[in-house]
């Protein structure tokens, strides 16, 4: 449950910044920077926010490495399901979402990567000093 949780968050966050919807913050804050230019400006602010923690999350889970091999794994599924011809990368829309669910699941596995090394090792890590 908590892997899906962490992909939701991070599916809603990619695609509140940009999805081939018109209901996205990019495409409104262009549209209304004339007019709302102080709330265009806090809405990206606070969207520049949750990027800043879900990427310092992520790079310390996996690292840029990790990174570059989840989306490696990620892209070659999609072209998996492209050569079954169960997806088609003939519309622009598509791709779009195609790309959202891509790198909400990177993020997804870079913010579950230290839960599910401990649960695989058996490790505990511990950041705080004891006082004595």
């Amino acid at each position: 449950m908590g892997f899906l949780v962490r992909w939701l968050f991070a599916f809603v966050l990619l695609a509140l910044t940009f999805n081939p919807t018109e209901w996205n913050y990019t495409r409104w804050a262009v549209t209304n920077w004339q007019e709302q230019m102080p709330l265009a400006v806090l809405g990206g602010l606070v969207l520049l926010v949750a990027y800043v923690l879900f990427l310092t999350a992520v790079l310390r889970g996996i690292g840029a490495l990790g990174v570059m091999l989840i989306l490696a794994v990620v892209t070659a599924l999609v072209w998996v399901l492209v050569d079954f011809g169960w997806i088609s990368l003939d519309n622009p829309t598509s791709n779009t979402w195609i790309a959202l669910i891509a790198l909400s699941v990177v993020f997804a596995v870079g913010m579950y990567w230290g839960i599910l090394w401990r649960r695989l090792s058996g490790q505990l890590e511990v950041d705080d000093e004891v006082e004595g």
